[in-house]
């Protein structure tokens, strides 16, 4: 089977998609799209990022980890050593696969992708300490983009984005 990797995230102007293990924005409207389009896929994502959810495996998904550490093991979810094989793993029950982080997956899938997903806040995060890697746009087509909306509880503007290739 043939499958589409696709990346999502929530950026800031900066670059920044993460500061002190967390992710920089809680806007509801990004979980409920993040959600939505994740929602019986594949999820791939680096070990740190996984140790990062609050509840541990996102229901509802397969949840696949990248780890180096073979010996590592985690309740509801499976492992990959190489970003490679976990996206192989996806593959073979979905024509989507889903990246979802951190900075260091995202830098590895970006060559692989056809789309992203991206939540673009209009924010910069000056103590960020993960970023999502820079892209030449021009190699990337806006096909769907939402108008500025702003987050009641934070007051961050963020608009969301689909770029295919």
């Amino acid at each position: 089977m043939s499958s589409e990797v696709s990346i999502i995230a929530i950026v800031a102007r900066n670059g920044a998609i993460g500061r002190g293990g967390d992710q920089p924005f809680h806007i509801r409207e990004d979980f409920q799209r993040f959600k939505a389009l994740t929602m019986g896929r594949p999820i791939v994502m680096g070990r740190r990022t996984f140790e990062a959810l609050p509840k541990g495996a996102l229901p509802g998904r397969r949840n696949i980890i990248v780890t180096r550490n073979a010996s590592w093991t985690a309740e509801g979810v499976e492992t990959a050593q190489t970003l490679e094989d976990a996206i192989a793993l996806g593959a073979s029950a979905s024509d989507e696969v889903m990246i979802i982080g951190g900075g260091e997956i995202y830098r590895q899938a970006l060559p692989l992708a056809t789309q992203l997903y991206l939540t673009e806040v209009d924010a910069d995060v000056a103590d960020a300490d993960t970023f999502f890697p820079s892209f030449d746009r021009d190699t990337w087509q806006i096909i769907e983009e939402s108008t500025r909306q702003t987050d009641p509880r934070s007051g961050a503007t963020y608009r969301f984005v689909t770029y295919r290739r």
